[in-house]
């Protein structure tokens, strides 16, 4: 058995442990100590705070760029609709059943695997492993506590369930709060100012409004009048009418950009709940993505959010399993997708010139 061979049968006992252990979003103090545990037998140095588990491979070198991997160990919460026990790893097959087996533990085992591979080799690049909680929430306790402690990221490669295609973009998130304002009055006079009828002109705006900035590989920006509140009976003209809009920008915008433009057309108030979950994207032109290119992975833009949306530098998403696992009942990965993941993570990754 060779080096990658018996750290792809490391990772997959690692993720079975993973798999046995609850991991809900800010309740995953029991895999981060796992995973620490993890990390200081492979020899490392490892640091923690809250859910977050970090390492560096070796020193540091200030004249180098550094390269960060990152996945999330924390799961969304399991449904009825499981069979099998979400907590006890299945193998069926070639299929590892448990909750997070897909989104995200096949990802975090295997870039762990790559990042032990990595640092016995001298690379171009300072090489830091994250393993972050509270991703499936976006929650303010994973990532963004622990950027400030790593200083200066050049390129984060970030584990998420792609089917080993790379995501060279991914859409962010705005959900806003609007509220349009009439003059109550009785319906049967035809007296006030009707505030639903305010309100369809803005939504009409939503509907049609094209933005200027069309992405490549993520198009344009998408705007989507989700749920819509007003009136208290049938003969009073309402004077307030409140609505929710899913905003998904693409990576030309800013979500403060965004905000901003659109309150210029509409009449209501536009109230976003965060503008902290940005687009992402990374030049076609960059060592990662032509590598990726000229090794046959194919790149695509993202729907689907991850840690990306902290980050404020480059960044692309590649991972075993499959997007349309995750977060499904009787979540599974095959185990020939960890294997074959890490050996694509190395052969990516290995001496890249960032």
């Amino acid at each position: 058995m060779n080096k990658i061979e018996r750290l792809s049968e490391q990772a997959i006992e690692l993720l079975k442990k993973l798999i046995s252990i609850p991991s809900y979003s800010s309740e995953e103090d029991k895999t981060a100590d796992l995973l620490l545990g993890a990390l200081e037998e492979f020899g490392f140095t490892v640091h923690r705070k809250g859910n977050n588990v970090w390492t560096w491979a070796g020193e540091i070198e200030s004249s180098k760029p550094t390269l960060m991997l990152n996945s999330h160990h924390d799961t969304v919460k399991t449904s009825s609709k499981w069979i099998k026990d979400p907590f006890t790893p299945t193998l069926e097959n070639d299929k590892l059943f448990g909750l997070g087996s897909n989104d995200a533990g096949g990802p975090l085992v295997s870039l762990l695997a790559a990042f032990v591979y990595l640092s016995e080799k001298e690379q171009p690049y300072n090489l830091v492993f994250l393993a972050s909680a509270e991703e499936e929430t976006s929650g303010k306790n994973g990532v963004p506590i622990v950027l400030p402690d790593l200083g200066k990221i050049d390129l984060a490669v970030v584990g998420e369930p792609t089917s080993m295609d790379l995501a060279i973009a991914e859409r962010g998130l705005i959900v806003l709060d609007c509220l349009s304002h009439g003059e109550s009055g009785h319906a049967a006079r035809a007296e006030g100012d009707n505030a639903i009828y305010k309100a369809l002109e803005d939504i009409q705006w939503f509907r049609t409004f094209q933005f200027e900035k069309v992405s490549e590989v993520l198009g344009e920006i998408n705007m989507t009048v989700t749920l819509i509140e007003a009136g208290s009976q049938h003969n009073v003209v309402p004077d307030e009418c409140r609505f929710v809009v899913d905003v998904r920008p693409n990576e030309f915008y800013t979500n403060d950009e965004v905000v901003n433009i659109i309150r210029k057309h509409v009449g209501c108030e536009v109230d976003p709940r965060s503008t902290n979950l940005n687009a992402s994207g990374i030049s076609p032109d960059h060592s990662i993505v032509i590598k990726a290119r000229q090794s046959g992975i194919r790149t695509y833009g993202s729907k689907t959010m991850s840690d990306q949306v902290h980050m404020t530098f480059d960044s692309v998403k590649i991972g075993p399993g499959d997007t349309h696992r995750s977060h499904t009942a009787d979540e599974f990965i095959y185990l020939d997708e960890i294997r074959e993941g890490i050996k694509i993570y190395i052969q990516l990754l290995n001496q890249l010139e960032i």
